[in-house]
């Protein structure tokens, strides 16, 4: 499985950096998207998420809403089958684009949904 890490950071005690860690520690191929950094965790890092030639499974967003509301068409554009807005990255504007468009909006912590707790990396 493939899963793009929508602003991947390089500081391990951000939860998108932990992201990264816990989708690796089970094995999926992690695609982490952030224009500011050339590799987060030793990973490639892709400036936007339409840089990613690979297809893309489950998309886990830790941007602004202003920022995820702009991406959404991107976020389209590569049919995923589930999004998860981690908390302080969802709006209802970005969940109805999202599901208008039948991709599966999840409102939670994509590294709990994996059964990682995030406080304990």
């Amino acid at each position: 499985m493939n899963i793009a890490i929508i602003g991947a950071s390089i500081d391990r005690e951000r939860m998108s950096n932990k992201a990264v860690r816990a989708y690796l520690s089970k094995g999926y191929t992690v695609f982490p998207v952030n224009p500011n950094y050339e590799k987060v965790e030793g990973l490639k890092t892709y400036k936007a998420l339409s840089d990613i030639k690979e297809k893309i499974d489950i998309i886990s967003v830790y941007v602004n809403p202003d920022i995820g509301i702009k991406i959404a068409n991107e976020i389209i554009s590569k049919k995923p089958v589930k999004v998860y807005l981690n908390p302080g990255s969802e709006r209802d504007d970005i969940v109805k684009k999202l599901e208008n468009n039948h991709i599966n909006v999840l409102q939670t912590c994509s590294i709990r949904a994996i059964g990682i707790d995030p406080d304990k990396m």
